[in-house]
């Protein structure tokens, strides 16, 4: 009762059809695209999860797990790592808990409570080690990636479950019904929650304790208070045309690894480098490869561009004025961490 409270304000309301069928599965083991989701089936707030575990796995194949002969062992071993870490950020790195459907009814709904058939089969199990939360999940990994899982709703229960203190502390409840679909209405705060651990709404490093007037805010704005493991940037057409961006902080811009969510007109994707040195010596910055993917099945391989923060010959007064009829949106998310850089896509037919 206490997660549909913090989901939907209330028991009465269950997910719907797209959320249901959520789950995590990745392309063939066999394929180019072996390490990426599958994410067209997701809308709303699933997708932006899907994304942030997307991130998670890039960062576990690349930097922290030597690859073996069995790619779907590998696979297997990235998602649970992905899943694990978010948890154990959750629960401040101190405990975490995974919530798995059983057989047995374990409440016995009142009147003004949905039954949605698996809510009320939770069972909840609870870690003090992170270890044994990523080998826990590993063998019970079907329960979040097979079809008829509900593996992104027992993945966001966990989470829940995990870090209840930020949830409970907002107003409004995360979920609410548009055009026929639960989306986020809180959604920066669960993006922020999956990526350090505290669901902070804003963007910003710190807290603002004061307005744009220079007077005290009645209650502070909490932004990011610690460097994320896995980045995020964030463009929007809209938002420029509105009055300008939320300005992400270093905190989000500059991770631990080199590899970022990406929030491109609301539309979710990962960027990444296979250089680790990218984000630590500034060198490694006049010029680079960065590697981009969209979990949609009309990318058949990962996009490579060259990202040359020395050259701003884009800059030149273009025949164009408005910038992002010139450049695709996504060189202008890139562009919101390298101010300026040149932007090469070799070969690949832009887009976004």
């Amino acid at each position: 009762q206490s997660l549909r409270r913090i989901l939907f304000g209330g028991t009465f309301h269950v997910f719907n059809y797209e959320w249901r069928k959520s789950f995590f599965q990745f392309r063939e083991p066999d394929s180019e695209l072996s390490y990426i989701l599958e994410a067209d089936r997701f809308q709303g707030g699933a997708r932006a999860i899907q994304m942030v575990i997307q991130a998670r796995i890039i960062k576990f194949l690349l930097f922290s797990q030597p690859g073996s002969t069995d790619r779907r062992t590998d696979q297997d071993k990235a998602l649970a790592a992905a899943l694990s870490d978010s948890l154990w950020l959750a629960g401040q790195e101190e405990r975490a808990t995974v919530t798995l459907v059983t057989e047995d009814y374990c409440i016995t709904p009142h009147l003004d409570y949905k039954l949605d058939d698996f809510t009320e089969k939770l069972q909840l199990f609870t870690f003090d080690r992170k270890d044994d939360v990523w080998k826990f999940i590993l063998d019970h990994i079907q329960c979040f990636k097979a079809e008829g899982s509900h593996g992104v709703i027992l993945f966001l229960y966990s989470l829940i479950c995990s870090r209840t203190v930020d949830m409970n502390s907002n107003t409004s409840h995360l979920l609410h019904l548009s055009l026929g679909n639960f989306v986020c209405r809180q959604l920066q705060a669960l993006l922020n929650l999956l990526l350090t651990g505290r669901a902070s709404p804003h963007v910003f490093n710190g807290t603002l304790q004061f307005g744009e007037d220079g007077q005290p805010l009645e209650r502070p704005l909490q932004g990011v208070l610690s460097r994320s493991d896995v980045g995020y940037l964030h463009w929007s057409r809209e938002q420029m045309e509105r009055g300008g961006l939320p300005q992400v902080g270093s905190m989000l811009k500059t991770p631990r690894f080199p590899v970022w969510v990406c929030c491109i007109n609301s539309s979710y994707s990962v960027l990444f480098s296979l250089n680790r040195s990218l984000l630590s010596d500034w060198r490694m910055e006049h010029q680079f490869q960065l590697f981009y993917c969209n979990g949609q099945n009309s990318q058949r391989s990962t996009a490579r561009l060259t990202v040359d923060t020395h050259s701003h010959h884009w800059e030149a007064p273009p025949a164009e004025a408005d910038p992002e009829k010139r450049f695709p949106s996504l060189e202008m998310t890139i562009r919101t961490k390298w101010d300026g850089a040149a932007i090469d896509w070799n070969g690949t037919d832009p887009f976004y």
